[in-house]
């Protein structure tokens, strides 16, 4: 890939700034120095994102736009924990540990991850050169693999038997370079290319973008299931599971788990069974909000989307004139929506049906979120502010069903950013608008 004194002149500068080195050049001319500079930031955004491939000598990292779309490899173990035999969740994924293939390989960190627990691991990709990288990478960092440069379409069709699973992530880039979020938008087409993985992929495990509204990815994945014709050797795969996965509270991706129970009949009736059997099946559909922790740990929320949808009718709300603690629920469960199914699991309400924060008179020490407590409540009184606002020269703002922006309202406060005091601004009942003073627990 690299000669060795570019490999030295890496060693040597890893840790500087490749904008200035970019401008001092090198004076000697064994140097490929386009290389060692993209080596260089590919190694630093290693660091943080790969940590464990960046402790592994020779890895070669691609331009930076593969290393941006690439997964961290704290999200790539989680989707590996998922294939693990016992550490599914109930909608899980075939036990089977046979086949492993990624039809959209890239720079490899997904497959790398993923594919351990398999016997045969196919690795797929259409770019010669991420063929060519991630060959390099997966002898360096010791994973026996088949690296196949063809398209998903080409590699599906010419495959004899049938993968275990097969995982895809799409390229949510279109031909000129802009981003791309629905489906069918993306490369490879999933919708299209699923009468080849219904022939050939007992599971499949797709990750989407965290911008797609994941009933309609489930609905859409579902309806182009139903639409195929199975042949004698093919099995209708429905969704099991959508795991909606943060780090740090930012949302980063949608993981859709689909499986294929049984074996698809000729006989019309017993297809007819199972196409019912499934789409009941289909009705048991599991949402998981995670939320991992890049220092330590891991918080799970999951739920029933059927169960939360019985609840909606019966939510209610804070009658709490003022409550003690106030609590924000993660990323994952804001993009879940699943409100009625959190204030039911932990005993508390919302403060009005359009905040998405809970209030409660008492401490709650799993909650899957920040929680906070309330200080003071004020309404836009000036006299109210006044009192509530007391000694407070800074402020972290958010709003909620609010008619300012954070921006207008810290403006309007006249306060600073920052600081260990949370103002929560929302409109609550008879569309009263009132400020939340809060300090978070702990």
């Amino acid at each position: 890939m690299l000669n060795e004194k570019t490999w030295d002149y890496v060693r040597q500068h890893a840790t500087e700034d490749v904008r200035s080195l970019a401008l001092q050049g090198t004076r000697d001319p064994a140097v490929v120095l386009p290389q060692a500079l993209q080596q260089i930031a590919g190694w630093q955004t290693a660091r943080q994102k790969l940590p464990s491939w960046a402790t592994v000598e020779g890895v070669v990292y691609p331009p930076h736009l593969n290393m941006e779309q690439c997964s961290s490899e704290l999200t790539a173990r989680y989707k590996a924990g998922l294939l693990k035999v016992g550490q599914c969740h109930e909608a899980c994924l075939s036990k089977v540990r046979q086949r492993y293939v990624d039809l959209t390989g890239g720079l490899g960190v997904d497959f790398y991850f993923m594919s351990q627990d398999f016997q045969e691991r196919c690795y797929v990709e259409q770019n010669d050169a991420l063929c060519a990288i991630a060959e390099h990478n997966f002898q360096r960092l010791g994973l026996a693999s088949t690296v196949n440069q063809t398209t998903a379409e080409a590699f599906l069709a010419d495959m004899q038997g049938r993968a275990d699973i097969v995982y895809l992530d799409p390229a949510r880039r279109d031909g000129h370079g802009g981003r791309t979020y629905g489906i069918a938008d993306c490369t490879p087409n999933v919708l299209e290319l699923m009468p080849l993985l219904q022939q050939k992929a007992n599971s499949v495990v797709l990750k989407l973008s965290p911008m797609l509204d994941w009933r309609k990815a489930v609905s859409d994945l579902n309806s182009a299931s139903d639409a195929c014709l199975p042949s004698t050797d093919a099995c209708l795969l429905h969704v099991a599971a959508v795991h909606i996965v943060s780090v740090d509270n930012e949302c980063k991706e949608l993981v859709v788990e689909m499986r294929g129970d049984s074996q698809m009949k000729n006989e019309k009736s017993e297809m007819r069974n199972e196409n019912e059997e499934m789409k009941n099946e289909a009705a048991a559909l599991r949402v998981v909000c995670v939320d991992i922790k890049s220092k330590d740990g891991m918080s799970v929320f999951s739920y029933e989307p059927k169960e939360q949808e019985r609840r909606e009718a019966v939510i209610s709300h804070s009658s709490f004139l003022i409550p003690h603690f106030l609590y924000e629920p993660n990323a994952s469960i804001m993009k879940a929506g699943c409100f009625a199914e959190v204030g039911q699991r932990y005993g508390i309400s919302q403060l009005a049906p359009n905040s998405h924060l809970f209030a409660a008179s008492d401490e709650i020490e799993d909650f899957p979120g920040r929680g906070f407590h309330i200080a003071a409540v004020s309404s836009m009184n000036k006299q109210e502010l006044k009192a509530a606002l007391r000694d407070i020269e800074r402020a972290n703002i958010s709003v909620r069903n609010f008619p300012m922006t954070p921006e207008q309202l810290r403006k309007k406060l006249r306060l600073k950013d920052g600081g260990d005091v949370y103002i929560f601004a929302t409109t609550v009942a008879d569309s009263l608008h009132r400020l939340y003073i809060c300090r978070k627990i702990g």
